[in-house]
Order: structure tokens, then C-alpha cells, then sequence
């Protein structure tokens, strides 16, 4: 995939000197990483491309990952907080710098083809081992969360009302597809994240032409939530969809706070937060609940890194559980400039992913890596954003 001479944003043309031509197998590894996600471990060979950004935003960025660091240093386990607090600061800088690589999110639309592959297999999958009645209760897959299908099947709507020149046909196939996965998987947070980012889009982009692409998926799912509704249909994810209860997240933000309480100024240490989040530790090793379902048990090896990957389910009382506040400090520094970015950028797919996903941070931590590839999408779409607002800033300079 290679751009043209001059592309263009809604406030003029991107000088052909800014322009970018990435290699043929670009589009197709892209496309293999949600179905394949250490595949976006690739990025690591992007990151000598923070040194295209400005002076200001490297400056950002040096502050974020000074602040990373710092923070390790106050924490209960220094020397071990500082090799997680590393590893975690690299991958996002090296997501980063996959986004200025890019520099348009035009390069971010094969994704959509590997999500495809994984709501098909989820579908397939949910039928061959539960059949009708595995559907009913919630769509599941063998290694994606139920909640990451629901927000997998949003960005898949972004993609396609972002994407220009798209043929219809493969638009409402794909579209009603994702739609049908976003309801089965019965998840609140995506849902949160695809009304709040796409309005955010319409919004903030102004471009013509774009309301009706954002207001169809809008409507179908909210007709189909009012449909279940006045029917009384039992079909369970979708009733989930009108629950306003906090499935327990009171209680762990509650655990969470109190862990920050006992090292607040750096916080108990990257991935160390799990045993203070009592609610949920108390159940022990687990892994992914369709998997433990089907009598596929958590192995002993396994037990004592259990809680790594439990989260405070709110991105901003998980960094400070782990950084502190001077670990937050510079996440609110990043994630803030990311935001102006993105509505300075004016691109419609960058605002709806980093504003929709910043709605969805206050139940779920979304921007938490490693992942399986939808929290490395928000830094290189944060990248992206920051890049293009550089370009938009020197023209109109």
C-alpha cells in the first residue's frame, strides 16, 4: 500500500515531502495481527521515527516515559518495578512511533479484514462448543475476551464509516456483522465507546457527507436494544445492554484506591497490582472464562504471575495503583496532548478511537499493554494523531 503524491486532510493538502510509501507486506501483516497479535511486536522496528516529531512532542513523550521510570523507584519492589516499568514504556513508545511511521490512518484500514476472520471464528466457535444457547448467553472465542469482541466489533465500525470510496456491498456485509457481534457480546464499555467516539467524530471532523454513515450503525443497535426491550425477548447480552448495576467494579475501585493509598507517590509497581484487587484475586488463577468453561484449568506454573492481568477496570486508578502520582501525571500529560492531536488532526477515524476508548477507560482500562492488539492500536492511533496535527499546524503556519 503506498499513499499518493499529496493526500489531503480537511483543513488543506499534506506537503508529497511528508508522504510516506510502506513496504508491499505492510497492508497484509496488518491485517494478520488480530489474529495473530505478536505480530505488532514489528513496531519495535519503528522507533527511530520519534525523531520526525517536533521538539515539542518529543519532549511529551521523554517527560511520559521519564515518569514511568521515576515512578519505579517508589514502589514496594524497585528493581522489579523498574524491568516491568521498561518493558511497558518501550512498547507504548514503540506503538508510538508505528503511528508516525504510518502517518496516515488510512494504513490502519486492513485491520478490519483480520477482525472479520476473528468475529467469524467467534461465531464459530461459540456454536460448536455451546451452540444456540452459548449464543443467547454471550458470543465467546478462544482467546479474545468477550468484552475486547465487543470493542473489536466497534472499531470494526469505524473502519468502515471512515473509509472512503467503499464499495456498499461489503460495507453492510461487514457492518451487520460487527453490529451482530457488538450485541451478542452484551458488553456496556463498547458500546459506551462507539456512541461516544463516533459523535466525538461527527463532531469534531466536520466533514460533509459523514452523518449518515455515523447515525446507521447507531440506529440499528439502538433499534435492536429497543426491539429486545419492548418485546421482552430473553436474549441475554442484549438485556445486559440496559443493566446499569457495576458488576462488581465499585468494590475494585475500592481495592484499587486503597492500594495507591499504601505507595502514592509511585505507586505498588507495573503489573504488581493484582494481589491489592481483593475482590477479584480472591478467585485465584484463571484464564480467559470460555477456555475455563470448557475445563481448561489455569496451570500451576501459571498461578503465581495470576495477577498481572487483573485490572482496576478505570485506566486512571489503574496507573495510579501502579505508577503513583507521578506515574499518572505523565499518562495525563500523553493522553492529554494525544486528544488535542487527534481534534487538531480533524481525521474522523483517530478522534472516534481516542475519544471512545477514553470513555470507555472510566469502566475498563483499554490503553493497558500488552493486549491482543486493541491497546497498541490506541498508541499508534495516538501516534498517527500526533503527526498529522504537526502537518496541520506547518500549513496553516
Amino acid at each position: 500500500m503506498s499513499l499518493p503524491a499529496h493526500s489531503s486532510t480537511p483543513s488543506g493538502p499534506v506537503p508529497s515531502s511528508t508522504a510516506t510509501s510502506p513496504p508491499r507486506w505492510l497492508p497484509w501483516l496488518i491485517a494478520a495481527v488480530p489474529v495473530v497479535p505478536f505480530f505488532y511486536l514489528v513496531a519495535f522496528a519503528a522507533l527511530g521515527s520519534l525523531r520526525r516529531l517536533p521538539l515539542v512532542a518529543r519532549w511529551i513523550l521523554f517527560y511520559f516515559a521519564a515518569s514511568q521510570i521515576v515512578a519505579a523507584l517508589f514502589t514496594p519492589n524497585p528493581l522489579l518495578s523498574l524491568g516491568f516499568a521498561g518493558i511497558r514504556t518501550l512498547e507504548i513508545l514503540a506503538m508510538i512511533a508505528a503511528g508516525v511511521y504510518l502517518q496516515d490512518s488510512r494504513h490502519l484500514r486492513p485491520l478490519l479484514w483480520g477482525e472479520v476472520v476473528i468475529f467469524l471464528t467467534a461465531w464459530g466457535y461459540s456454536l460448536y462448543t455451546q451452540g444456540v444457547a452459548g449464543i443467547m448467553a454471550r458470543l465467546s472465542h478462544p482467546y479474545y475476551y468477550t468484552v475486547s469482541l465487543g470493542l473489536l466489533a466497534v472499531i470494526a465500525l469505524w473502519l468502515i464509516m471512515f473509509w472512503r470510496g467503499g464499495a456498499i456491498w461489503w460495507r453492510v456485509a461487514a457492518g451487520l456483522l460487527a453490529i451482530a457481534t457488538l450485541l451478542a457480546a452484551g458488553s456496556r464499555g463498547p458500546t459506551l465507546a462507539l456512541v461516544v467516539g463516533s459523535m466525538a467524530a461527527l463532531l469534531l471532523a466536520g466533514e460533509r457527507g459523514m452523518r449518515r454513515w455515523v447515525l446507521i450503525p447507531l440506529g440499528v443497535v439502538a433499534a435492536a436494544i429497543f426491539a429486545v426491550s419492548t418485546l421482552k425477548l430473553k436474549i441475554t447480552p442484549i438485556l445486559r445492554l440496559l443493566d446499569d448495576q457495576a458488576s462488581g467494579r465499585n468494590f475494585v475501585w475500592d481495592d484499587a484506591y486503597a492500594a495507591w493509598q499504601t505507595s502514592p507517590i509511585g505507586g505498588v509497581g507495573a503489573y504488581q497490582g493484582g494481589p491489592y484487587l481483593t475482590y477479584l484475586f480472591k478467585g485465584g488463577c484463571q484464564l480467559n472464562p470460555i477456555l475455563t468453561a470448557n475445563q481448561i484449568q489455569c496451570p500451576e506454573w501459571l498461578s503465581s504471575f495470576s495477577g498481572m492481568w487483573l485490572i482496576a477496570h478505570n485506566a486512571w486508578l489503574q496507573w495510579l495503583m501502579e505508577t503513583g502520582v507521578i506515574g499518572l501525571s505523565g499518562l495525563l500529560l500523553v493522553y492529554g496532548y494525544g486528544l488535542w492531536a487527534a481534534a487538531k488532526s480533524r481525521d474522523p477515524l483517530l478522534i472516534a478511537v481516542l475519544f471512545g476508548y477514553t470513555a470507555m477507560n472510566f469502566v475498563d482500562v483499554v490503553v493497558a499493554v500488552p493486549s491482543p492488539h486493541f491497546a497498541e492500536l490506541w498508541w499508534v492511533v495516538l501516534g498517527i494523531s500526533v503527526w498529522r496535527s504537526t502537518q496541520v499546524v506547518k500549513i496553516n503556519g
